[in-house]
């Protein structure tokens, strides 16, 4: 299994990728999937809506970026390459706005 990363709303194209998220997720039952818990106590897992696999849909549709870290699913890299091929959301920006979310918030707080 692999933790997926969405982009957050002041990154550039993060107001885009939430929206993709509550597309998909708004008022319906949500089913996790625990995988692991990360350095910060946070819960790492798949979120899954009926059959759809969020995290998957997120990474294909370009809305999301696989956490390296914890990335232990072949597949959703796969997804990440073919999105990025297609220029898919986030992978259509210029290159200097593409930025893992977990280092855009690593600059935030060094700032």
């Amino acid at each position: 299994m692999a933790k997926t990363d969405t982009l957050k709303h002041r990154q550039p194209y993060g107001t885009r990728a939430w929206q993709a998220l509550a597309d998909m997720t708004f008022r319906q039952e949500a089913r996790l999937v625990v995988v692991d818990t990360d350095r910060y106590g946070r819960t790492v897992g798949r979120v899954f809506v009926g059959r759809t696999d969020v995290n998957a849909a997120l990474v294909r549709r370009g809305a999301a970026w696989v956490y390296r870290q914890y990335a232990h699913d072949p597949a959703l890299l796969v997804l990440e390459q073919a999105a990025r091929d297609d220029q898919r959301g986030l992978w259509a920006l210029p290159e200097a706005e593409q930025m893992p979310p977990w280092e855009w918030r690593r600059q935030r707080r060094h700032r």
